[in-house]
């Protein structure tokens, strides 16, 4: 495998795009941070090719991040390029973070995360918004402090953060949703009753993140109403796809009422410390 140049990019762009659905933190993350930038996020990224074509693509973001897209399974040439390098934890296909987890004998280590979770898609043209109270509005229309606490929440519940951390995680994405137009809160009578998210995008594709309703209104359809409305803005605006992978089973059924068929599992291995692998 060898590094990515900016020259290499729409050779790399191309077979990201043909796997859309299990790389939209590799091409969201690369037009929004930029490639080798400073951002946590930022992407360098590492390729394998077989004549002119490009079979796989390895991403580590800045914060120690690692992305497998590695359809043709090089592992070897993954521990090599990860060889000295602390990482924070695999996302990805379960099959490929799986593989590489058991390539880099970090499968076994201390995780504030590790899980897999069912993975989704669903054409637009097929969305299907339920009837229910409430409208969607921009996430600064709803109670700061109030969204806050709901974003440390779902961070304890969904991420396995500890309080503190979730809160201080809250402080910074509620503002960062905020400044970049990614969320929506639906809202009956002036209180807010779910949030929904999108935590990739592309131009015609979207990545679902951040679905939350509190526990006391759970169980009312205000989530999968929240995200159909949210789906629904970016439908008319020309994205035709939307992925996501659910962190509950009620979550999933949320999803398949409202039109997601599963396609496969997402691996979250988010690590309690970095973990320097040294081969």
């Amino acid at each position: 495998m060898q590094r990515a140049t900016p020259a290499d990019l729409p050779a790399i762009r191309s077979f990201l795009e043909r796997r859309i659905t299990q790389t939209m933190f590799h091409l969201s993350n690369l037009d929004r941070f930029g490639l080798d930038g400073d951002h946590p996020y930022a992407p360098s990224m590492w390729f394998a090719t077989k004549g002119d074509d490009v079979t796989g693509v390895l991403t580590i973001g800045k914060g120690g991040m690692v992305m497998p897209a590695l359809p043709g399974m090089e592992f070897e040439d993954a521990a090599h390029i990860l060889r000295g390098r602390d990482i924070t934890g695999v996302i990805g296909p379960k099959d490929q973070s799986r593989a590489l987890l058991r390539q880099l004998g970090l499968d076994g280590v201390l995780m504030t995360l590790n899980r897999d979770e069912p993975h989704f898609d669903l054409d637009l043209s097929r969305l299907t918004v339920p009837d229910g109270p409430g409208l969607l509005h921009p996430l600064e229309d709803a109670d700061r402090d109030e969204m806050i606490g709901w974003r440390a929440a779902y961070g304890e519940e969904a991420l396995g953060m500890a309080p503190e951390a979730a809160r201080a995680d809250g402080e910074r994405a509620v503002d960062q949703y905020i400044e970049h137009g990614s969320h929506r809160v639906l809202m009956h009578d002036h209180r807010a009753l779910a949030t929904t998210g999108f935590n990739a995008w592309q131009p015609t594709a979207v990545q679902i993140g951040g679905v939350y309703t509190p526990p006391d209104l759970r169980g009312r359809g205000h989530a999968r109403r929240a995200l159909a409305l949210h789906l629904a803005e970016a439908r008319d605006r020309g994205v035709q796809l939307a992925t996501l992978f659910a962190a509950s089973d009620s979550a999933a059924r949320a999803y398949v009422a409202i039109g997601f068929e599963r396609i496969g599992d997402w691996t979250l291995a988010l690590f309690s410390k970095p973990e320097r692998y040294d081969g």
